[in-house]
């Protein structure tokens, strides 16, 4: 009887293998979860490229003085996800800001061509990112692919003008990698990040 169920058994065990094997040992079920998995174990350093701020400026997308900075991926007229999750990263700044963490923060816009400083201006007044830790920027555009493959953002340009796109707060350590990925309303698990950093 055992002989007859031989082949099912086998071709189980095969699957759980495979299964086990591609999803890190069952932590990751999700390409997403995956990404994360692959960050936090083998961070990635990240280019010294500038961008253009909201004010015209030239700002540094690699941390400065032994600051971390944390990188959302936006575009201004989103009328959705990129407003929720610019409310998400003001929380996280303020906390930030009252523990005096060293940290900056960057909402790098993917669609610059319509993203000028007067456009990502109106953004920031928006959401009280002022400039100073909080900047809305864009990248030039030679370089806004190689961000986002860097950081595995997806952008598909959807009906309407606007685009699909998946939404996270990046995490730059202070030397220069890109070590780290929490959804955009993750506050306390921003926060503990900086706890691990300081024990």
């Amino acid at each position: 009887m055992l002989i007859r169920f031989l082949p099912s058994i086998l071709a189980a065990a095969l699957g759980g293998g495979i299964l086990w094997q591609t999803t890190d040992g069952a932590q990751a079920f999700t390409s997403e979860a995956a990404r994360r998995l692959d960050v936090v174990r083998a961070p990635r350093p990240v280019p010294d490229l500038m961008l253009e701020d909201m004010n015209g400026r030239q700002v540094p997308l690699l941390p400065q003085k032994g600051e971390v900075v944390l990188v959302e991926f936006i575009y201004t007229v989103c009328g959705d996800i990129c407003q929720i999750a610019a409310t998400d990263f003001a929380g996280i700044r303020d906390q930030l800001h009252a523990r005096g963490e060293n940290v900056r923060l960057i909402s790098v816009s993917f669609d610059p061509t319509r993203d000028t400083p007067e456009q990502m201006a109106i953004y920031g007044d928006a959401h009280e990112a002022d400039g100073s830790n909080w900047t809305i920027a864009r990248p030039e555009p030679g370089a806004l692919e190689i961000l986002l493959d860097l950081f595995d953002v997806v952008v598909i340009p959807d009906e309407w003008g606007g685009f699909q796109h998946n939404a996270a707060i990046h995490v730059i350590s202070t030397k220069g990698e890109f070590s780290a990925v929490y959804d955009t309303d993750a506050v306390a698990a921003v926060l503990a990040h900086f706890d691990r950093r300081r024990s």
